[in-house]
């Protein structure tokens, strides 16, 4: 919603812009939140109605069609900055409101605030309170000895206190813990702050319930250790313990962290003196442990910020009418205002009208604003070397000042950008930052045709200038490149910059400045402008400096972007053209290859050509690598799995027989020569079969951080890739063992089954999996046939699997051998697997009960209906899957299940270290 509010501003009044508590000081001026369409008929209002934008997007009578302009342009401005016409009635005396004397009402036009808003700092606290809490139950169950020590100490020297000085503290304590949070809501309800009390209540509830709920937890299902070190018997009650978390301290705690306290000195005080005076007199009354004082601290702690980012905190951002008041104290005279566009950061921006003077862009930055991306900023100073990013301003002085000083730096340097005029607090969480306004519209409004060489050459030179200062942009996108005309360049958005810059840095801004253009010229156009002003020399210097990882989040994201809509379009007109026959498989296929390409690759290739000793190697600006990461994780899931799946009582090691147990790994092992020979056998060209057995072995450790079918086929396409096949032809040929591999599969299944059955001998326990499996099959293809959207899907998926698959089968035909390694590794590779299972119930005794064929076909049903199910390697369900199939085939449970668990170790757990080795070895070898 968008109204007009008019505010009436005494000049030289002593309003406070901002009450830090609520939207609206108490002292400010009346507000009347107006819509511009109802208000039209007052005149003074027209002539500022004239200055802001349409509600509903129409034109204006009289107004002609024109280009977009960069919000905060009027269409009929001179360069002074002046509208014209009858609009300069605003700044000259006709007809306006603007030039009454102060005491008039002022126009702003924006958005209406939300009441609350979701701070990132809450959620931070409350999760550092979370492991607060867990570090207490650690430390109560691992240091026993010296809680013990800690509550013995205590519990003798409370006997030299004095009783009169207990009792006299215990009864302040309990009067203050009371008095404080009531009379704290009592001055909050006189300023007409109800809504913070509240919060406090809500938060204070919800903390109560925590502690009941840790208190029946501790007395009920807790470790000795942790009731022993949260709980004790106090003075003269032997038979009842205390409480593990005080029910009426939590609640005290959470609700004066709610309503705000700790933000207010005074309070702050009052409330630290209450929990510890509270706390101490428990602790040397008996009635409590330093450990459950401090559980109860951090429940409450966490409890109100909890609560505070789940409904929301009251919003204390400054609005417009705030910043009308906060220019006139600093020597405006703003008539009118309407909001622009945020900056990068959330900065917002105001356009101000003022009764003499030309435009004004008004920057806000407030602590919301510094809160926003909070998360993002930390993985980035994680992920990257402190030279690739910049460090951000610790507070909101800090902030104001740093732009200040890159404004100022930009203006002395000689750079086109806007003139800082002035700077001002605006309440205790909020700062402005005054510009003269420049027209124009941003690289990101402009058409294709509209982005001259000449204006690219004029944004160069301001960049050179900057660097020739040291001084570095770091925001050279679309939105902080501002042309004013076809041929001159404004740089915005300096906020972000850094001031006596290192060589990176400022290599990494000409390396995002040309990926800007490149997205919207071209690399020879870009690369060309930024030669003409640069020099050879210094546009080399950026060729390492030209990947992903260095660019800002928006260009990451339109260069991904450009790839994927270009390689849609490739495929979509390939298939298009090679079934109407104008061009070729083979032709069809360059053609989608030239698409993958990305454009920082036609980037580097470019500026190559211009300067061929470029170097080559990229720049290291990565600390971490998300692979490093991803590795970690993995770890870490697998031994937590290991751990808590894979039990030794579940082996029955005592009764397991040694020899099948040797023949299953074995036959564990033969599974990846297996899985080597059906991959190399759809690969016309030539690979080293002992990387290709390494490959796969490294699939053994991708398939705990993805579904087994997913990870492997990503992991072989990545491997092809690296071996020197191109990407459409690495995909097709993975793609082609997949659908062989599937063929395989069904015809396996129904071999094996007819041998199950003519084996039953009127038994029909062991082909009741292959029923199964036949009428599972038959109803998901009917279910894919009759809904549509998975008809299409299905049809789309295979038609583009085709697309490869068929010419690379056809070229394979030529090569009977390579075919017989194919199918050879897949028959191989099912048997392997079926040998390995059975080998498994041959260890644990059941292989009496069941035959190899039947077996084989409880792994080709069972395995494929565990494996459907995403979850990393299958686990749970596969087990799941294999266990109640072979109890249906005949096995005894307390076989099967030993068997099953034997069998999972073997070929997917105990694999998973080689392969972790194999992944990097191959890692480092440029193979994967």
């Amino acid at each position: 919603m968008t109204g007009t509010a008019e505010l009436n501003v005494d000049k030289g009044s002593e309003e406070s812009a901002t009450d830090g508590s609520a939207p609206r000081a108490q002292d400010a001026p009346p507000v009347d939140l107006r819509h511009r369409a109802r208000d039209a008929h007052h005149t003074g209002e027209d002539a500022v109605a004239a200055q802001l934008p349409p509600d509903d997007g129409s034109d204006r009578p009289g107004t002609p069609d024109r280009p977009p302009e960069r919000p905060g342009q009027h269409q009929d401005e001179q360069p002074g900055g002046h509208p014209a016409g009858e609009r300069t009635g605003e700044g000259t005396g006709e007809g306006s409101e603007a030039e009454e004397p102060a005491g008039d009402f002022l126009a702003v036009d924006e958005p209406l605030l939300p009441p609350r808003a979701h701070r990132p700092s809450d959620l931070l606290r409350f999760l550092a309170g979370l492991l607060g809490i867990i570090a207490v139950f650690v430390l109560a169950q691992v240091a026993v000895s010296t809680t013990s020590g800690i509550e013995n100490d205590i519990t003798v020297n409370a006997k030299r206190i004095p009783d009169l000085l207990s009792t006299i503290s215990a009864l302040v304590s309990s009067v203050a813990v009371l008095a404080v949070p009531l009379a704290f809501a009592v001055e909050r309800l006189i300023k007409r702050d109800g809504l913070r009390v509240a919060d406090g209540v809500l938060a204070s509830v919800l903390a109560y319930g925590v502690s009941l709920g840790v208190d029946w937890w501790v007395a009920a299902s807790a470790p000795e250790e942790i009731r022993n070190a949260l709980t004790q018997f106090p003075p003269g009650h032997e038979e009842t313990l205390t409480d593990p978390v005080h029910g009426y301290l939590a609640p005290v705690i959470a609700y004066m962290t709610a309503v705000g306290m700790s933000s207010r000195p005074r309070w702050r005080v009052a409330l630290w003196i209450v929990v510890i005076l509270s706390g101490a007199t428990e602790l040397v009354n008996g009635y409590t442990t330093p450990l459950s004082l401090l559980l109860t601290v951090l429940i409450g702690w966490s409890v109100a910020y909890g609560t505070l980012y789940a409904i929301g905190s009251p919003n204390i951002r400054p609005t417009g009418q705030h910043l009308m008041i906060g220019l006139r104290k600093v020597g405006f005279t703003p008539s009118a205002a309407h909001t622009a566009p945020d900056g990068p950061g959330g900065t917002r921006r105001y356009l101000v009208v003022q009764q003499q003077g030309p435009l004004l862009d008004v920057h806000i930055i407030d602590r919301e604003q510094q809160a926003s991306g909070f998360f993002y900023r930390a993985w980035r100073r994680l992920r990257l070397r402190s030279v690739a990013v910049r460090r951000s301003p610790q507070s909101l002085r800090q902030a104001l000042e740093q732009e200040a000083l890159i404004a100022y730096a930009a203006a002395a340097s000689g750079a086109r950008a806007p003139q800082l005029v002035a700077t001002s607090e605006l309440g205790p969480d909020a700062a402005v930052l005054v510009y003269e306004n420049v027209a124009g519209r941003t690289l990101d409004e402009l058409a294709d045709e509209e982005v001259t060489d000449a204006v690219m050459a004029s944004f160069w030179t301001s960049v050179s200038t900057l660097h020739e200062r040291r001084i570095a942009h770091r925001r050279l996108t679309g939105e902080s490149l501002l042309a004013v005309d076809d041929r001159t360049g404004c740089l915005i958005n300096l906020s972000g910059g850094d001031i006596a810059a290192g060589d990176l840095t400022l290599r990494i801004d000409v390396a995002q400045l040309l990926t800007t253009f490149a997205l919207r010229t071209g690399p020879e156009r870009a690369v060309a402008a930024a030669t003409e002003v640069l020099g050879p020399a210094r546009v080399a210097e950026a060729l390492p400096l030209l990947q992903p990882v260095g660019l800002s989040r928006q260009t990451r994201g339109d260069l991904k972007r450009m790839t994927k809509e270009r390689k849609a379009d490739a495929k979509a007109l390939a298939l298009k053209q090679v079934a109407s026959g104008e061009r070729t498989q083979q032709q069809a296929e360059e053609d989608i290859a030239q698409a993958n390409e990305d454009l920082l690759a036609k980037l580097r290739g470019q500026i190559l050509q211009i300067a061929p000793e470029a170097p080559m190697a990229p720049a290291k600006l990565e600390r971490l690598k998300p692979k490093t990461l991803i590795m970690l994780v993995a770890l870490t899931f697998a031994a937590y799995l290991a751990l808590t799946t894979i039990r030794p009582d579940q082996f029955k090691v005592s009764q397991m027989n040694w020899a099948w147990a040797a023949a299953a790994l074995a036959a564990a092992a033969a599974s990846y020569v297996a899985a080597a020979m059906s991959l190399t056998g759809f690969v016309p060209e030539k690979l080293p079969f002992g990387r290709t057995v390494a490959a796969q072995v490294a699939g053994s450790f991708v398939k705990l951080v993805a579904p087994a079918a997913v990870g492997g086929i990503a992991l072989n396409t990545r491997y092809l890739q690296k071996a020197g096949i191109r990407p459409v032809q690495a995909a097709a040929s993975v793609g082609a063992s997949q659908l062989a591999g599937l063929g395989g599969h069904l015809l396996l299944l129904f071999a094996f089954g007819l041998i199950t059955g003519t084996q039953t001998n009127g038994d029909l326990g062991a082909s009741r999996a292959v029923i199964i499996g036949v009428l599972s099959a038959a109803v998901l293809a009917l279910v894919v046939a009759a809904v549509a959207p998975l008809r299409r899907f299905v049809v789309t998926r295979v038609r583009s699997l085709l697309f490869g698959v068929i010419p690379r089968m056809l070229d394979l035909m030529q090569t009977p051998r390579k075919l017989i390694t194919g199918f050879g590794g897949i028959l191989l590779l099912t048997l392997s697997f079926t040998a390995c299972l059975d080998a498994s119930v041959q260890a644990f005794g059941g292989g009496g009960h069941v035959t190899y064929s039947a077996v084989a076909v409880v792994f080709l049903t069972a395995n494929a209906a565990g494996s459907a199910i995403p979850t990393p390697g299958g686990i749970g369900p596969v087990e799941i899957a294999l266990i109640g199939a072979l109890t249906a085939a005949g096995v005894p449970l307390t076989a099967a299940t030993p068997a099953v668990f034997l069998y999972r170790l073997l070929t997917f757990w105990l694999p998973v270290l080689p392969g972790w080795v194999a992944y990097n070895i191959l890692q480092r070898r440029s193979a994967l």
